[in-house]
């Protein structure tokens, strides 16, 4: 695992003063937007070069402030995700999974106020419950640590290890004010500060080695082009001894499962929104074959947990059977330690 953690370009050493003054109009250093105890050491997306501030003295990338997010997705990677991106907001909007109010961020994910997507959350509060009671609670310092919360979304899951004294960092492509992470103004006026806001894609992020004490996929695994690079990437970031979690990804115990399931979705996408928001091959589902090919390229030992999400829930399977139906996805929540 070390040589593939370690295959980055050299990081060059801090450049002198006159090097770094360079700043183009408006930028804006890190701690303008987080408070002293939330600090982060900032590494180059593109070039991968460690740096100290928002424009790389390097490759010269430039990383702006807008509306608190900071932009690390260079241009080319931003036009390349451009088109996923759309579809995504498009599909997200058109599922109903916003609202006009502050209350509809601060229910979730206990509640689905807009009454759309119900079914969902409850599979996202148990998961996180589950989070919380059993893992992050029983590894981290009784004051929090750090969190990256990768895949934010909407930031729910940030706002809610906040108010339980941890210190998530918030990664997500989407930015917008409904689903991506502009919807984070909500939490503004309930926390004492806004946490971190990055907008980075999951095998560049923007962060030096080990700063983090725990590194949570939040529902966004599946959304990996390269899984094992993804994980590699979070490895990287997380600390020795820290924690690496995917939460909210489909299982199925079947990969002709998993396929079909992929079928049916982009062919209902189609139908009702006119496109099959597949410009991006990824993921899209964990079986227990993928999960092996992780831990024996990243020289790693998955913890698996299965919280209870009912027994609705749990015959599932059972009845997809008896009605000669596709096996339908499960969730679980999988957890490897950096050693």
């Amino acid at each position: 695992m070390r040589d593939l953690l370690s295959a980055q370009r050299p990081r060059p050493s801090a450049p002198s003063n006159a090097a770094t003054s360079r700043r183009y109009e408006g930028m804006q250093t890190f701690a303008s937007v987080a408070p002293a105890h939330l600090d982060v050491r900032l590494q180059c997306p593109r070039c991968r070069a460690n740096i100290n501030q928002l424009e790389c003295q390097f490759c010269g990338l430039q990383m702006p402030i807008d509306n608190g997010i900071v932009n690390a997705l260079p241009p080319d990677r931003a036009e390349r995700f451009a088109r996923f991106m759309g579809d995504y907001e498009l599909i997200r909007t058109a599922e109903g999974r916003w609202g006009l109010q502050d209350d509809f961020y601060l229910s979730l994910p206990y509640k689905d106020l807009s009454g759309q997507n119900s079914k969902q959350w409850k599979i996202r509060a148990r998961s996180f419950n589950y989070l919380m009671k059993h893992l992050l609670n029983a590894d981290l310092e009784p004051d929090g640590g750090r969190i990256l919360d990768l895949g934010a979304g909407s930031c729910w899951m940030s706002y809610r290890l906040a108010l339980a004294n941890y210190r998530p960092f918030a990664v997500d492509l989407l930015t917008n004010l409904r689903d991506g992470m502009g919807a984070a103004e909500h939490f503004r006026s309930h926390l004492p500060a806004m946490f971190p806001r990055f907008q980075a894609e999951l095998v560049r992020l923007p962060f030096q080695d080990e700063q983090f004490d725990a590194v949570i996929f939040n529902a966004s695994f599946h959304y990996a082009e390269n899984y094992v690079a993804t994980l590699a990437e979070a490895l990287r970031c997380v600390r020795s001894g820290g924690t690496v979690i995917i939460s909210d990804t489909p299982w199925y115990s079947r990969d002709e499962s998993g396929k079909r399931m992929m079928a049916e979705r982009n062919s209902a996408f189609i139908e009702r929104f006119g496109t099959a928001s597949d410009s991006i091959k990824s993921l899209e589902y964990l079986t227990d074959e993928r999960l092996h090919t992780l831990e024996e390229q990243l020289g790693i030992r998955w913890t698996i947990y299965r919280p209870r999400y009912g027994l609705k829930w749990a015959f599932r399977p059972l009845v997809a059977r008896l009605r000669n139906r596709r096996e339908p996805s499960r969730f679980r929540i999988y957890a490897t330690r950096k050693v």
